[in-house]
């Protein structure tokens, strides 16, 4: 290892990153809060004290959601900021860490141990809260990075820059705006969780909502109306059946993974009276997009199928099929290209073991950036798994390890000298 490579290794400050990522934590930052917004401005405070020249901008949200491929929205959002930073070198960044500020809602709070999900809590090495996985663990790692190049007082001979954005839990809106504003580089990491793992390619995932039509009736004569409820059902079995077909003949990068195309159901709402026949459900769920799919190729077949059930009420009274909210395409590593080995060494040099290659089957701002001519993959700290649930959390040597690997990678992608 080279001196410059250990010296900035060494300048990395455990204890202050274990900290951050917990005051981090302590930032109620869900979708399109307030708190998502001064989350942002404090990532773009501690960014310019590392050295970094830093883009802070109020996105135009009406001319976002004019451009072609705006990638929708579900939570209600007045304002939103962008946060880029760049330091070191002329030209093109030769790599950007790019993570997101949001969380999704906390769910129950009585679920969560100490009914506080900010509350940042330490024990046995692992910090549990909202966010602490998805994704503050990923997004404080990049900052460490380049305070420890900083601190280690180095030179880069090729830009390196730090991507901070908001509404990836809605759709990506952050990293669409990031992108539309010229904000680019040769190579991204998204320090999404990835489980010890380097992810190159994701699935996406599209919105729908359903509204199945019944006829409404007095509770005591439901054989004059049509229960909405009841209907519903041949359209879920439909479903159900579609998913199944989708998850066939799987590519083998998602090896281990039975059903990286899930299609969901996440809500549903029927009826306005206990003692009526309902006469509307209106549902709403996920589409998984399979990889390099025409989103439009996944939207004709998962209506084809909600029409096709053959059920007489369905035949003369179809259900309804839009598409609100996010909008994930899937997004891959191209083949070859070397940043996937470059993550692999750093990881092996750092950590001494070898990193494996996956892919996710959910939808990230991986496919924004690959769209954007930006080839991506994700690494970072975390286990997908305890995201977005109450018991949501991350190993804090996890978060240490990637912080040291990722440091390594820009140090040799950016000619630290």
């Amino acid at each position: 290892m080279r001196d410059v490579e250990a010296r900035v290794l060494t300048a990395i400050d455990e204890a202050e990153t274990v900290n951050l990522l917990a005051e981090t934590v302590r930032v109620p930052s869900v979708t399109g809060t307030d708190a998502e917004s001064d989350l942002q401005h404090r990532f773009a405070g501690m960014l310019a004290e590392a050295g970094m020249d830093v883009d802070v901008w109020k996105l135009d949200l009406d001319d976002l959601r004019r451009r072609a491929g705006f990638p929708g929205t579900e939570a209600p959002r007045t304002e939103g900021y962008g946060v880029a930073a760049v330091t070191g070198g002329e030209g093109v960044p030769a790599l950007a860490l790019q993570g997101h500020v949001d969380v999704v809602p906390t769910g129950d709070l009585a679920k969560w141990e100490g009914s506080d999900p900010f509350a940042a809590r330490i024990a046995g090495g692992v910090l549990h809260g909202r966010g602490a996985c998805d994704m503050k663990a990923g997004l404080v790692a990049n900052l460490a990075v380049v305070r420890a190049l900083k601190r280690a007082g180095v030179s880069l001979g090729r830009p390196l820059a730090v991507h901070c954005v908001i509404s990836e839990e809605d759709g990506g809106l952050g990293a669409f705006a990031t992108l539309a504003r010229g904000h680019t580089a040769e190579a991204a990491v998204i320090t999404e969780p990835t489980s010890g793992a380097v992810i190159t390619a994701s699935a996406g995932a599209l919105t729908f909502r359903l509204e199945v039509a019944g006829r409404a009736a007095h509770g005591a004569t439901r054989y004059e109306g049509v229960n909405a409820v009841e209907v519903f059902w041949p359209v879920f079995e439909a479903i159900r059946r579609l998913e199944a077909e989708r998850n066939r003949d799987l590519p083998g990068v998602f090896d281990g993974n039975a059903m990286p195309y899930p299609i969901e159901i996440g809500t549903v709402r029927a009826g306005d009276w206990a003692s009526s026949v309902p006469d509307l459900l209106v549902a709403e769920g996920r589409l998984g997009v399979r990889l390099d799919e025409d989103p439009a190729e996944a939207r004709a077949a998962f209506e084809e199928a909600v029409l096709g059930t053959g059920h007489p009420w369905l035949r003369a009274n179809p259900p309804a099929v839009t598409w609100p909210g996010g909008q994930f395409a899937s997004g891959r590593l191209p083949a070859g290209h070397p940043l996937l080995d470059e993550v692999r060494r750093a990881v092996a040099d750092t950590a001494g073991r070898t990193i494996a290659e996956s892919a996710a089957p959910y939808g990230s701002d991986l496919r924004l950036y690959a769209a954007g001519g930006v080839p991506s993959l994700h690494f970072g700290p975390g286990d997908v798994r305890f995201a977005h649930a109450p018991r949501e959390q991350v190993e804090l040597s996890e978060l240490l390890e990637v912080t040291r690997a990722l440091a390594l990678l820009a140090v040799r992608r950016c000619g630290a000298h």
